[in-house]
This record gives C-alpha cells, sequence and structure tokens, in this order.
C-alpha cells in the first residue's frame, strides 16, 4: 500500500493537482488502511481533517454534521468516513478544502454492496408515512461508478488488503506558469500584488480597491480553489496599512482565516504588522488600521471602514441586506458551484436587490485555480458525481418553447440516472433558479421515496420541473405527535397546521407540495409555470384522469409515470419566501392563503407563505378552517409580530386568501370612515372599523398598487405617518394623511351603504 500512496503524493505534488483514495471495506480495516496510507505520505496529523463519528487517529475530527467548519480552509488530507451515512454535501465540502499535492480519502463498506446497505442518511430520506425500506441507493450507484470511471481516484479494497485502481494518471510534464504581470497604477501596495498567485487574483484585487469609496459594494465569485478569499485578505491587510478598520464576517472564524493568513503576512511584508494575538484576530497594524472578525449576526451592528464577508453563500440574506445598507464600502465573496447551497441564495435572492440599490457595484468572477492546477482530476469528479456544475440546456435550443409545445412528463428517478444529459438538464434547471439548491438534494431526488418530479420538455429537451414531495396521509398517533411539538420529517404543511395553528386533523388528508417549480430563463414569463402546475392538478386531481400531453412511457421505457398515480391527493401545497411576485404567481395558479410565518427564514431573508390548493372535499375542508383562522388572526398579527412585513408582501398574501374578511361596521363606525375620507374626521380617533375595511378592500382586489401599500402599512401595521412619508415619498406627513385618506375612497364607494353616503354628503 504505502509504495502506491507515496506515488499518488509524488504525482499529486508534481502537478499541482489533488488525488483522492476510496479504501472500501469493513470500518476498522478502512481506519487502519488510511492511517498507514497517511503515515505513508508523511502527511501529519496537524494538516489533516477526519469527518467521522469514530476516531481515526491523531487529527483534527469534525463530525460530518459539522462538515460547513471547512467551508473556506486549506488541509493536506481529508478523511471522509461513509460508514455511517454518505452526506453528500459533507463529501463535497471535504474534496473542496484538500490542497494541491493532498489527498482525500474516502471510507466506506464494500463497494459492491453499498448502494444496497442503508445508513443515518437514508433514515433522514425516510419521510413518513415512508419507512428506510423505502429508500433507494441510486445515488450511491452512480457515485461508485464515477468512482470507477474517473482518472485521479485511487480504490483500495481494506478486507482483501489489495488496490483495484493506483489512481495514477502519469500527466505530461506541465509548462512553468511565469508570474502574473504586476499593475503599475495600483492604488493598493506593490507587495498586495506581487502576493498574487494569478492574473485572475491581481484583477480581483485590483476591484477590491474600490472598498476605498463610500457606498462601494464589490462582488467576488469563483469556484473554490481560484483564491478569492486570499484575494480578500490581501486587500483586507491593504486598508489596515492604510489606517483603516476591517471587519470581516463569515459563518465562522475558521471560514474566514484564509482571510486573517493573508492580511497577516501583507503587513508583515510591508513592515507594519504590529499585533496578531494568538495567530488569530484581530490582525493590527502600527498606523492604527485593523483586521477583525464579527459573527454575522453581530458584524451587522458594528461600526467599520470597510466590511468583507466571506462565503456570503451560507450567510443568510437577510443579513446580506444588512451589510449593503448605508454607505460604509463592503464586498462580498461567494461561491459558484459550492458544497453550501450552489451560492444560489446570493443570486436568486440577493443580487438583483443590490444591483437595485443605491451602492455603486462592481463585480469580477475568477476563474484560474490557485490551490491547486487546472484540470485537476479530483474537482473533475466531484463536479460530475455532485453535478455541480449541472446547468440547463442551452438557451438556443428551447428558445421556442410555448406551453402549446410542450409535453408534460414524469422524470422518474431510473430515468434520470440511465440519462446523464437529463439529469444533468433537470437539476440544472433547479439549481439556477433556487436559492438553496445543494448536493443532498441530489441524493434527495434520486432515493427520497416522498419525492417525485414532473416537467414540460420541448423537443426531448427539459423547460420547466417541478420537484414534488408527498405530505400528510399520517396515521392518528403520528397526527397526536405533531400536535404536542414533535416534529416529523418532510410534512411541513401539515407540521405547521397542526403544531403552530393547532389544526388537530391537518395531517390526515393527503397533500402533495411543490418543493421546487423552475422554467428555463430563456422561455420564463409564458405561461410554462402555469401550464405545469395545471398539468400536474389535471393528473392528481380527483378523477384521477391522466393531464392532457401526459406522456405515459416518455421517450424511451424507462421514463415512467410515478407509482403513486392511484393514491388520493386531497391537495397541492407550496411553501416559499414572499414576495410580491411569487404571491402573485400562486394565486393566479390557483393557491390559496393558509399561512405567513411572523418570523423571517434565515436564508430567504422573507417571510414564509403556505398556500394550498385544494382537490378533493377533504382537501376543500383543509382550506376552508385553515383559511378562515388565518383571515380571522392576520390582522392582530399584522400589528404586532408581521408589522415590520413588506407591505406589497402583505398585500400579496391577502389577495391570496380564499373568501372574505368580515366586514361588521356599525352606522356609527361608517360615519367615522367617510368623515375621515372626506371631511373632519379623524383616522386614529377610531381605527378598528379603517382595520376591518382595509383588509376586506386588499383582499377583494378594490384596492391595489402603492395605494394598496400604503393603506395596508397604516390600517393594518399602525407604522408611524413619518416613516410612512419617507417610505412613499410624500414630502410630509400632512401629504402622505392626504394620499391615505384618498385611498379610501373607492373603499367606501365599494362597501359603504347610505350612512355613509350621507356623511360623505355632509362634504361635498
Amino acid at each position: 500500500m504505502n509504495e502506491v500512496v507515496r506515488a499518488l503524493v509524488a504525482e499529486a505534488e508534481r502537478t499541482n493537482e489533488r488525488r483522492a483514495v476510496v479504501v472500501h471495506g469493513g470500518r476498522e480495516q478502512c481506519y487502519e488502511s488510511v492511517r498507514r496510507a497517511l503515515d505513508a505520505a508523511e502527511i501529519h496529523g496537524t494538516e489533516t481533517t477526519c469527518l467521522t463519528e469514530g476516531d481515526i487517529g491523531p487529527a483534527e475530527h469534525l463530525r460530518p454534521a459539522r462538515s460547513a467548519e471547512l467551508l473556506g480552509r486549506t488541509r493536506r488530507a481529508v478523511v471522509v468516513d461513509c460508514h455511517d451515512e454518505c452526506r453528500p454535501n459533507a463529501l463535497g465540502r471535504a474534496a473542496g478544502a484538500v490542497d494541491g499535492g493532498g489527498l482525500l480519502f474516502v471510507l466506506a463498506p464494500p463497494l459492491s454492496a453499498w448502494p444496497a446497505r442503508r445508513d443515518d442518511f437514508d433514515e433522514r430520506l425516510a419521510v413518513p408515512p415512508f419507512s428506510i425500506g423505502d429508500v433507494r441507493g441510486r445515488f450511491r450507484s452512480r457515485l461508485v461508478e464515477t468512482v470507477r470511471a474517473h482518472r485521479g481516484v485511487a480504490v483500495y479494497d481494506a478486507d482483501a488488503g489489495a488496490w483495484e485502481d493506483d489512481g495514477l494518471t502519469e500527466p505530461a510534464p506541465r509548462r512553468p506558469e511565469r508570474p502574473p504581470d504586476i499593475p503599475e497604477d495600483a492604488a493598493f501596495p506593490r507587495a498586495a500584488y506581487e502576493a498574487c498567485l494569478t492574473a485572475d487574483q491581481v484583477e480581483a484585487v485590483r476591484t477590491l480597491e474600490s472598498l476605498r469609496d463610500a457606498g462601494t459594494a464589490v462582488v467576488l465569485e469563483a469556484d473554490r480553489g481560484r483564491g478569492k478569499s486570499a484575494a480578500a485578505g490581501l486587500a483586507a491587510g491593504a486598508l489596515a496599512a492604510d489606517g483603516r478598520d476591517v471587519l470581516v464576517t463569515a459563518p465562522s472564524y475558521r471560514n474566514a482565516a484564509e482571510v486573517f493568513d493573508r492580511a497577516a503576512a501583507l503587513l508583515a511584508d510591508l513592515d507594519v504588522l504590529a499585533d496578531r494575538p494568538d495567530g488569530t484576530h484581530p490582525v493590527s497594524a502600527t498606523g492604527g488600521g485593523r483586521v477583525r472578525y464579527a459573527a454575522p449576526p453581530e458584524a451587522t451592528e458594528t461600526d467599520a471602514d470597510a466590511v468583507v464577508v466571506d462565503e456570503a453563500a451560507a450567510v443568510p440574506v437577510r443579513l446580506l441586506r444588512e451589510f449593503a445598507t448605508g454607505e460604509t464600502p463592503v464586498a462580498f465573496a461567494t461561491t459558484v458551484h459550492g458544497y453550501e447551497g450552489s451560492g444560489r441564495g446570493f443570486d436568486v435572492r440577493f443580487r438583483g436587490w443590490l444591483a437595485d440599490s443605491d451602492r455603486s457595484v462592481t463585480e469580477y468572477a475568477l476563474s484560474e485555480p490557485i490551490r491547486y492546477a487546472a484540470g485537476d482530476p479530483v474537482e473533475v469528479w466531484l463536479f460530475r458525481a455532485l453535478l455541480l456544475d449541472a446547468a440547463p440546456s442551452v438557451e438556443s435550443l428551447v428558445a421556442d418553447a410555448t406551453p402549446e409545445s410542450t409535453r408534460y412528463v414524469a422524470l422518474h428517478p431510473d430515468a434520470l440516472v440511465a440519462d446523464d444529459h437529463l439529469l444533468r438538464a433537470a437539476f440544472g434547471l433547479l439549481v439556477a433558479a433556487h436559492y438553496r439548491t445543494e448536493p443532498d438534494d441530489l441524493a434527495r431526488l434520486l432515493d427520497a421515496p416522498n419525492v417525485t418530479v414532473r416537467a414540460l420538455t420541448h423537443d426531448g429537451r427539459v423547460v420547466a420541473v417541478a420537484l414534488l414531495a408527498w405530505e400528510g396521509a399520517l396515521s392518528p398517533s403520528l397526527r397526536e405527535q405533531i400536535y404536542e411539538g414533535e416534529g416529523v420529517r418532510g410534512n411541513m404543511l401539515p407540521e405547521v397546521l397542526t403544531a403552530q395553528l393547532r389544526d388537530l386533523d391537518a395531517a390526515a388528508p393527503r397533500g402533495l407540495r411543490v418543493v421546487r417549480i423552475a422554467v428555463h430563463d430563456a422561455v420564463r414569463s409564458r405561461g410554462l409555470g402555469t401550464r405545469l402546475l395545471d398539468a400536474i392538478e389535471g393528473e392528481f386531481g380527483q378523477d384521477g384522469a391522466s393531464a392532457p400531453g401526459f406522456d405515459e412511457h416518455g421517450p424511451d421505457a424507462l421514463t415512467a409515470r410515478h407509482a403513486a398515480r392511484d393514491d388520493p391527493v386531497d391537495y397541492l401545497g407550496v411553501g416559499f419566501g414572499a414576495t410580491p411576485e411569487l404571491l402573485r404567481f400562486w394565486r393566479r395558479a390557483g393557491y390559496r392563503t393558509v399561512h405567513l410565518s411572523t418570523t423571517r427564514n434565515d436564508a430567504s431573508g422573507e417571510h414564509s407563505a403556505l398556500l394550498v390548493r385544494p382537490v378533493t372535499d377533504a382537501g376543500e375542508s383543509l382550506l376552508a378552517r385553515n383559511g378562515a383562522w388565518f383571515r380571522r388572526q392576520v390582522p392582530a398579527l399584522l400589528s404586532d409580530a408581521l408589522r415590520d412585513c413588506e407591505p406589497g408582501v402583505v398585500v400579496g398574501t391577502l389577495r391570496a386568501t380564499d373568501g372574505s374578511f368580515p366586514l361588521d361596521l356599525t352606522e356609527r363606525e361608517w360615519r367615522a370612515v367617510a368623515a375621515a375620507a372626506y371631511g373632519d374626521g379623524y383616522y386614529g380617533s377610531a381605527p378598528r372599523p379603517f382595520r376591518s375595511l382595509v383588509a376586506r378592500g386588499v383582499a377583494d382586489g378594490v384596492v391595489e398598487g402603492e395605494r394598496a401599500e400604503l393603506l395596508v402599512a397604516r390600517a393594518l401595521q399602525a407604522r408611524p405617518w413619518a416613516d410612512l412619508a419617507d417610505a412613499f415619498g410624500h414630502v410630509s406627513e400632512r401629504q402622505c394623511v392626504r394620499a391615505f385618506v384618498d385611498a379610501l375612497d373607492p373603499l367606501i364607494e365599494a362597501y359603504g351603504g347610505e350612512t355613509a353616503r350621507e356623511e360623505a354628503d355632509r362634504y361635498r
């Protein structure tokens, strides 16, 4: 074994690439084999991290559930133990932390039996009422196939003590790389650019020079190993050398350690490093500048001359927006094909918001690898195995798609595994459209028994896809368990309605939740999303009839209909971070509001909305009682826990309700409303009737747009006039009040009776 390991290390160091070693067999045999391999490679415990529940040997040990702590770090060797569970996210993060010349060890049960074994990760895929016996091993089958097919991946049978593949690639000698050119007109010290290893990194540091100016924002994006954190550290060091106070934030200090290492090294090169206690932070310069760390929530409340947000894709969008509020220059470093959510939270939920802000935004994407050479075989293997670079179909091939030209198909997991192009197109569409699609989701799509996939294809190419999850139909004991506060995996709608809203029977009907829906960018706004949802409702509707255009067998024999066709579906549901646009889309698709969360989602930074589209009488009953509960409770919530919710979101949520808000004004209250709208009456003397009137009118669509938002913000959320005048662009509070009472006019016309008209006539 030792000779092959030493040859792998020598080849990896000579090419500045990484090598992977898959060691399979019994747990103890694998542990002993990897200990011998690390000794042969002369890789010490201080340079090694083991992701395992057991103790492999002298090294840093992290449980696989804590693999996110590897983000932004560099190690000579990382060992991933997959005997207890195979977590795709952990595998990706482990590979991302291995430096050029280093080794990634994957420990697994015997490869021939591994796909059929069930583990702790499979246990999480077994969503009630399904059991672990319903989980399949397609992801691991595919993983084993890629292990055996890719260069640079060695395979060692620990039980037999024999190599099945030595992983050696015998690459041709590489041409020596010349150092990048140093810009002559740079604002940062020359030493900052001399520390750069690629022209890409030089340009990234140049881009970060704008952090010297207030009101600026810089976006650095790259795949792992491209040196974006190092570039951010060089810029932070240059700013500190100039006497600036630089605040660095990331999910943890470990994730940002590279930033501090680069900053300290630059300050030392400039001979201005004053202090770096215990090799951590803050890093201080002799001129008073410093680079310091704060966790994201604390960092949003900390003053500094500049802010660097590293591993931005792993920071909640709500906090990202707070960092970009104000004039302090800020840099966001994010991963494109990452192991923490593919960087899409940044793209889908934040980047557009940042572009529309008052910030001067500069972007730069790094593509040249730094930690390892271009074409690194471990990166090539992991990108294929985890579909990190999955992308939708080429735009030109689907540009002519219309609802009429598409075919509605079921994408059975067997078909996806058998057709890598189909799998990449479907999963790539989910990645491109959603803010948190990660490698774990690939395993969920292929193996989870509660998940099924439907799509629209145009000339055989996927143009829209929906990831669906079965929910509900739970036993009385499980329903009681949820009601008493014990969570049940994978049943989001039943759990919220039962545990939070106290509907004891909410988990009895069978639901099908739209977990994700994505339409190709080239054909958005053509009705394809609505066409897909209508087809899903047609397929799973009460009569069980097949949806128009449904392909029973698909383009080949493997694209088969999901086995659950004959199971009754009582409702279709969805939950998402609420925005006015999304609420409008789902309302038009026939979905109705049953809940709006009082807290913001950490990832999206938005309040989550739950909507239901009933299919059977049981689904109608579920919507009726929970919709009525929502309408009864939401006026009070809007002046309390939902007071900070965006008025546009409130308008969209109310418009999506099923049924009317009660409007029980007395004659005296109608006189008060009409007097405020047309005469000398005062809104603040009797706010209750205004709340009822606004809730009803907004829900019915009598007022829309900015007028509806102003009515909501004041009558339902009780926001101060001064805040409203500023938010809605009025020159004074008086003008804002006038706009508010003017917006009442159509409501009084629509609902006011004779009493209201008589009161209005007094002032006309």
